[in-house]
């Protein structure tokens, strides 16, 4: 592939034209024959056989030092190609030399005519070639490469990765040699940078970091072992490898496995008795989505003091929190830390997202030392999909990152008072939600998507008008405003807690106008007799595009036996005061009096088959042409799960409504049976189809958007009917 570059370089601009060949074993700047191109060798600065984008940019220093006499200019003498390198030939017109050419530190031997530099001894390396050990994780980071080019090791483009190279094992005398691989992608460039020659009968070896996998030893974050695709050493030769590995490099102890390469996987299972007896374990490709030991729920990072956090303790705004058990219910935290697995679409995770708190399941987290150590402290902690970092901090950091992140005015959401009358959804578009609530408009939006009758539930909005008047009419506002103006409100959060709830109790009692009355008795009226009647939230302060909301409000049930159904809507409107929506408006300096709630009604499922949430993305794996499917048996909640309760998880083709991949099977079923059956899953990966397509024009996004996605929650109700309940967009 041609390419034609202008380098301006000591005032004088060139054009050179040069050839990029994807031949990696010629190393840098080299051609056929291991003939040397000055352009290509001088911009190469690193020496990794690329020429990278900083490289270019650094071009006019790089080929100046072509002006060998210093004239200014760049003849064709000296851009005239030589060979040489360590299986190269010496002297200027390329005949061989019997001096030989000398190689690094001017030491050389000659094996026959053809002179070749002496092996650099692994302890001996320059650290930009390699080490002959590595006494710790941050030495591992320092030497490891991480990205797409990885030239033909494809399978480990985006993997956290070091080379390694074992030598002379058939002497007995084996050495290792780990390779910087920031430095040399590739074995062959290293091999050439200190004299190892292609004959010397090397163990080309990757170690590699995967952050997900629980180690040996329990904890979260695996590393593996492999060697070149077509190699297939036998077993003492791996046991070798691992005891070397481990002896070099002692942290990998507990945390290292073997993983056997394609044609590798037939000497396995040959010699599986011995890999059975032995002290480290074999991970196959099977084996790499299970037996998790880190979930990163959300890449975020954070400050805050490290607390582990009981049931019944709340933490502040301020804490980062570990948790054993998953909470019913989370205020506002720094970050979070899980013991117990989660999943994407938890209310935990959900809160985590719409904060921009960093969000894991780390193994064993409550009894982890490293972790432990810090609790009570202020710490800084980082959530990645390679792993996360907990380092203690000062309370200079804190207080610097909580007043850059909170918005600097407050903030009033877009409020619409002129709708007056209670709405069926047949009557209101996604265009409406300003008068009723994202929640409302999008579960009326889905009434317009052909989707079987019954699939969306029908039903009415009640308008946010209602609750102002509702609030007027009580002088409830005026109320609300004394409350929070006082000192001890303002300063004590244990106040807050108690005052809060004094005054969602005023507003569960309090008296609605007449004509108020009146449209929801006749509301109520539209439903069958005995129907339960599912009254939701629905406010102008959660389900937007970049804040969700979820969990901060409630949603009730009115049954049959509990008289006007206004007692059912006072709940709802008191949710707006729940204290964990109070605290999340004052982070972000929400105006109390602005943000209001309307109610979806719609009838109440009951005993369903079951329940769950999925993405019209993969949000959790990250692979492409995937939906993201987590569903539970009956009415065990996806997001507010029981405590021993493994819902299932699955990925859905985009593009084959027939294909799907279990990668998490729910515990509340016997006999390995999936939760919801073929067709179900046909036909939710269909509707899924339309839903995204929907709303992403609705939402005014692009192909090229790649970051949206929508939520769905969806049941299989009693007669086997898939009923899309919910539909929102999902917050990166």
């Amino acid at each position: 592939m041609k390419r034609l570059i202008l380098f301006k370089t000591v005032g004088v601009v060139f054009a050179v034209t040069f050839t990029l060949q994807a031949q990696p074993s010629r190393g840098a700047g080299r051609g056929p024959g291991g003939m040397i191109i000055p352009v290509m060798a001088v911009l190469d600065e690193n020496k990794d056989g690329i020429i990278s984008i900083v490289e270019i940019q650094n071009a006019e220093k790089a080929l100046a030092t072509l002006d060998k006499n210093g004239d200014g200019k760049i003849d064709g003498n000296e851009l005239r190609p030589s060979f040489g390198g360590p299986r190269g030939f010496g002297g200027p017109s390329g005949r061989s030399s019997s001096k030989g050419r000398e190689g690094r530190g001017g030491r050389a031997f000659e094996r026959g005519n053809e002179p070749e530099m002496k092996r650099i001894p692994p302890g001996k390396l320059d650290f930009k070639d390699g080490v002959a050990s590595i006494p710790d994780r941050e030495m591992f980071e320092k030497l490891s490469y991480q990205g797409p080019e990885v030239m033909v090791d494809q399978h480990l483009a985006d993997w956290k990765f070091v080379k390694f190279q074992i030598e002379d094992v058939g002497k007995g005398e084996p050495l290792l040699y780990f390779i910087n691989t920031k430095t040399h992608r590739g074995h062959p460039f290293f091999m050439r940078q200190i004299g190892i020659q292609r004959g010397d009968g090397s163990m080309r070896g990757v170690l590699v970091y995967r952050p997900l996998k629980k180690s040996p030893n329990g904890q979260p974050g695996m590393f593996t072992f492999e060697y070149e695709p077509n190699d297939r050493y036998p077993f003492e030769r791996i046991k070798l490898s691992y005891e070397m590995l481990t002896k070099h490099m002692p942290y990998l102890k507990g945390k290292l496995g073997y993983y056997p390469m394609p044609r590798a996987r037939s000497v396995y299972f040959d010699e599986k008795d011995l890999y059975d007896a032995a002290e480290f374990p074999v991970v196959l490709d099977e084996d790499l989505e299970s037996d998790l030991g880190f979930l990163p729920l959300n890449t975020q990072e954070s400050y805050g003091r490290l607390r582990l956090i009981e049931t019944d303790e709340l933490p502040t705004s301020r804490d980062i929190v570990i948790y054993k058990m998953l909470p019913n219910e989370m205020p506002r935290v720094a970050g979070v830390i899980t013991a117990m697995r989660q999943t994407p679409l938890s209310h935990v995770n959900l809160r985590a997202i719409q904060d921009s708190v960093p969000n894991a399941f780390i193994t064993g987290a409550a009894e982890n030392k490293e972790i432990t150590s810090l609790i009570g402290k202020f710490v800084y902690y980082k959530v990645t999909t390679n792993g996360y970092e907990l380092r203690e901090a000062s309370a200079d950091e804190v207080d610097k990152h909580f007043a850059a992140i909170r918005p600097a005015k407050v903030q009033t959401p877009k409020r619409d008072l002129s709708v007056k009358e209670i709405k069926s959804l047949d009557k209101i578009g996604f265009e409406d939600s300003a008068a009723f609530g994202v929640k409302a408009t999008n579960l009326a939006t889905l009434h317009t998507l052909g989707f079987p009758d019954g699939t969306v539930p029908r039903g009415h909005a009640v308008p946010f008008h209602f609750y102002d008047a509702f609030m007027k009419h009580n002088g409830l506002y005026g109320k609300a405003r004394a409350m929070l103006g006082t000192e001890s409100f303002k300063e004590n959060r244990d106040e807050q807690i108690k005052d809060l709830k004094a005054f969602r109790k005023l507003v569960k009692s309090g008296s609605m106008p007449d004509w108020m009355m009146g449209d929801l008795a006749k509301l109520q009226k539209s439903f069958a007799n005995g129907q339960g009647i599912r009254c939701r939230s629905s406010t102008n302060n959660e389900d937007l595009p970049d804040f969700s909301g979820a969990g901060l409000y409630d949603s009730f049930t009115h049954k049959s036996d509990e008289g006007h159904l206004a007692k059912t809507i006072k709940q709802v409107f008191a949710s707006l005061w729940n204290f964990r929506a109070f605290e999340e408006r004052m982070f972000y300096r929400i105006d109390h009096f602005t943000t209001a709630i309307g109610v979806l009604v719609h009838h109440n499922f009951s005993n369903e088959l079951a329940n769950g949430v999925a993405v019209t993305d993969d949000i959790l794996y990250q692979t492409k042409g995937n939906y993201y499917l987590n569903t539970q048996v009956g009415e065990n909640l996806v997001t507010n799960p029981d405590a021993d309760s493994i819902p299932e998880e699955l990925l859905l083709d985009w593009w084959r409504p027939s294909d799907y991949k279990v990668m998490r099977k729910s515990n509340q079923l016997k006999d390995d049976k999936l939760i919801m059956t073929g067709g179900q899953l046909e036909q939710m990966n269909r509707y899924l189809g339309k839903i995204h397509s929907k709303f992403s024009k609705l939402y005014g996004t692009t192909l090229e958007d790649i970051k949206f996605a929508m939520e769905v929650e969806f049941k299989i109700t009693r007669d086997g009917t898939l009923s899309i309940k919910q539909a929102r967009p999902w917050v990166y």
